[in-house]
C-alpha cells in the first residue's frame, strides 16, 4: 500500500472512527462539523484530527469546517470500503459462524463469498447468513480465491492450526488477515495481519476495573 506507506499506523486506525462519527453524524442530518466538534466526540484533540487528515490531503473548507458527506467518501476511499471487497472465512464453528452473520461487514463493503473447513461433518453444509454459502474443504481455497479475487481473509480456527491454516491462506493468495485465533501468526511483510484475541480484552477490562475499584 504504497498510498500510505508514510502514514503511521495509529492515524490509520484513528480515520475508522472518524467515519464511524461522521456517519452518525450524516445519519442525524449533520451537514458539517468542525475538527473541535468532532474530536469532542470522540475525546481526540482537534489538532489531531487536522493532522491525520493532512496525510492524505486538503479535507477542510474555511469559515464551514468539514462537510459531512464530502469527507465520508472521501476517508471511505482512502481506507478501501468505498467498494465491495470479497472476503474468505476460515473457520465454520461457533465464531466462524456468528461472523458470517454479522451484518456489520457488508455495509462496510465487505462480503464473505466463500467459508472454509475441514470437518467432513460441516463440508457441504450452506450457512444462511447476509448471503447463502456453502462450506467447502480448504483444499478447494486456491481456486476460490482466484476465482472470486479474494485478497482479505478472515481466521477463526483453534490456535494448535492455525499458523498451518494461515499459511495455506497466504499461498491461495490472501494478503491481508483477520486473525481470531489466540497466537502470534508468522507471516511475510507482504501480508497485513490483525489479531482480535477477545480474551486479552477481557483481562485488560479486568486491569482496569481493578485500577477503578481499588
Amino acid at each position: 500500500m504504497a498510498k500510505t506507506d508514510h502514514v503511521p499506523l495509529p492515524a490509520v486506525r484513528r480515520l475508522s472512527l472518524y467515519l464511524r462519527q461522521l456517519e452518525v453524524l450524516h445519519a442525524g442530518d449533520h451537514q458539517t462539523v468542525s475538527s473541535k466538534q468532532l474530536g469532542a466526540a470522540l475525546g481526540i484533540s482537534d489538532a489531531q484530527i487536522r493532522k491525520d487528515l493532512a496525510y492524505f490531503g486538503q479535507f477542510g473548507h474555511p469559515g464551514i469546517g468539514y462537510r459531512v458527506p464530502e469527507l465520508i467518501l472521501r476517508v471511505r476511499r482512502i481506507l478501501g470500503t468505498d467498494k465491495t471487497s470479497n472476503v474468505l472465512l476460515v473457520g465454520a464453528g461457533n465464531l466462524g459462524r456468528a461472523l458470517f452473520s454479522f451484518r456489520g461487514f457488508s455495509k462496510k463493503g465487505f462480503e464473505i463469498v466463500a467459508i472454509f473447513d475441514n470437518n467432513p461433518e460441516k463440508v457441504g453444509r450452506v450457512l444462511d447468513g447476509p448471503t447463502k454459502v456453502t462450506i467447502q474443504p480448504t483444499a478447494e481455497m486456491d481456486a476460490t480465491v482466484r476465482d472470486h479475487a479474494i485478497r482479505l481473509g478472515i481466521l477463526a480456527v483453534p490456535g494448535p492450526v492455525a499458523q498451518a491454516v494461515a499459511d495455506e491462506m497466504v499461498s491461495a493468495g490472501i494478503r491481508a488477515l483477520l486473525n481470531f485465533a489466540p497466537v502470534t501468526l508468522q507471516v511475510g511483510k507482504e501480508v497485513a495481519v490483525s489479531s482480535v484475541d477477545l480474551a486479552v480484552h477481557l483481562e485488560q477490562l479486568s486491569f482496569q476495573l481493578g485500577c477503578v475499584s481499588g
